[in-house]
């Protein structure tokens, strides 16, 4: 079996201390005494938590006009309107990383250092459950090797049997003994914190069954149980700081938009959604996402209408460098706490633990307010409000996916909840100018990319935009 490590590009300092290693017969290169496992191994779990961390904001750039964080300035806009687009960008980005995490695996099984393992499969879980999530049926099992040049397609029936293994398979490897070498700084994640990567993969197990909540499978009960192994706290978060040399990618955008390469503008819908027009409540966390216009106040575009004859600076809100997401440091979000909170509302909520649901939302709200700094003054006033605070008995699955929609901000699994949701959050619109493909419909799924559809043509499957995922049929 022939594998290459590829090195880690980044400008992260960390990164001097990858060792580059050819491309030839794995036993080969752990015969060379000078040449352990332990440097190369530390340069993939650098590249794979560091990459997986860009794969939530590649993909979420992306899925955030879909779900109406953010509406394109210009008319028409092809995401903003959901016209099909070749995101092969996305899809070789998570693919590099899936290769990466491959390689790792092997490498760590073979040396008995499961630690590695551990992180390895749960990482692959995730990024395989974010490609998934977006195209539907994709290369897989054959996918890694380059004795295939045109890998079929799996369906995604079995990618999501294999999500489950994955993580199963992770969490036994965490937890198993003496693992031949450890994690430390390197893991951009967690610094080598086992017992977070173990809550991650029970986490990741709630996340991923809570995606079949409109199925005859879905079994809140195997939600309830792993979220009580998953995350205690916003401490357990999983998420990606960044440096001076290697700066958020949203504070990029945040940085391009002020030089007038105009991006990260917000969509009316997320702004309604918070400012008290839609919900009669202002959201204090609206300032941890943007400013206020020229006129003090908070505006967003229209998807597919652009911003008319509006000037392009001051008119609209739009992320800005002080803001929590664009910050030129701010973490990437992989997983958090807050959205562990939704989780468990929705699945104690269909399971009739109506007490156990009320309380995970407003947990889940606080969770939130504190990751985005909100003072408790403000965070107190918007919990007490009525449209908030209504009691047990006044918990509905709609309000639930109201405050999820806003702990989720600019996260690609924003999109899965939309769709499981049906796009059916108050006020929101099919975008002006809609692609006439779609039928008067929201977009179900990605088009599969240019280098799938000119270079693997006979195995690309024949869908859709409008055609739904597994966990999406009605």
């Amino acid at each position: 079996m022939k594998i290459c490590i590829k090195p880690f590009l980044t400008g992260i300092a960390i990164a001097t201390t990858l060792t580059l290693v050819g491309c030839g017969d794995f036993l080969d290169v752990n015969d060379d005494p000078n040449n352990s496992l332990e440097a190369p191994a530390q340069g993939l779990v650098s590249s794979t938590t560091f990459e997986t961390a860009q794969n939530m904001y590649r993909m979420g750039s992306v899925t955030s006009y879909y779900v109406q964080y953010l509406g394109s300035p210009n008319p028409a806009t092809a995401t903003d309107i959901q016209d099909p687009v070749s995101y092969d960008d996305q899809w070789s980005a998570l693919y590099n990383v899936l290769t990466d995490l491959t390689d790792l695996e092997i490498m760590a099984e073979e040396e008995g250092a499961t630690a590695y393992v551990g992180i390895a499969k749960i990482l692959k879980a995730l990024n395989l459950a974010t490609l998934v999530d977006a195209w539907g049926d994709v290369p897989y099992s054959e996918a890694f090797f380059a004795e295939t040049l045109n890998p079929s397609y799996d369906s995604q029936e079995a990618l999501y049997e294999e999500i489950f293994t994955l993580l199963e398979d992770g969490l036994a490897a965490l937890r198993a003994p003496n693992s031949t070498i450890v994690p430390g700084d390197e893991d951009f994640i967690y610094a080598g914190d086992l017992e977070k990567w173990e809550r991650l993969g029970y986490f990741l197990r709630a996340r991923y069954l809570n995606h079949f909540s409109s199925q005859p499978s879905y079994d809140p009960q195997a939600i309830l149980a792993a979220v009580d192994s998953a995350f205690a706290g916003n401490d357990d978060d999983a998420q990606v700081g960044y440096y001076p040399e290697e700066q958020n990618p949203w504070g990029i955008v945040a940085e391009e938009n002020a030089g007038l390469i105009l991006g990260g503008w917000l969509s009316e819908q997320i702004v309604t959604h918070m400012n008290g027009e839609t919900y009669g409540v202002f959201d204090p966390r609206i300032e941890a996402f943007t400013d206020t216009t020229d006129a003090g106040e908070y505006v967003g575009v229209r998807n597919g209408a652009g911003r008319g004859e509006a000037p392009a600076e001051g008119a609209f809100s739009v992320l800005t460098a002080n803001t929590f997401y664009a910050q030129e440091t701010s973490p990437i979000l992989i997983a958090t706490f807050a959205e562990q909170k939704f989780i468990e509302a929705e699945a104690a909520l269909a399971a009739g633990q109506t007490s156990r649901a009320y309380q995970a939302y407003l947990d889940g709200i606080e969770a939130h307010m504190d990751k985005m700094g909100v003072d408790e003054s403000a965070k107190q006033d918007y919990m007490s409000a009525p449209e908030v605070a209504v009691g047990e008995g006044g918990l509905t699955i709609d309000l639930i996916m109201k405050e999820k929609y806003v702990a989720m901000f600019l996260h690609p699994e924003a999109w899965v909840d939309a769709r499981r949701y049906d796009y059916q959050y108050e006020g929101m619109e099919l975008p002006l100018n809609l692609n006439p493909a779609l039928g008067g419909e929201f977009i179900r799924r990605l088009a599969y990319p240019d280098s799938e559809t000119q270079r693997n043509s006979g195995n690309v499957p024949d869908v859709e935009l409008t055609d739904r995922l597994i966990w999406d049929a009605p």
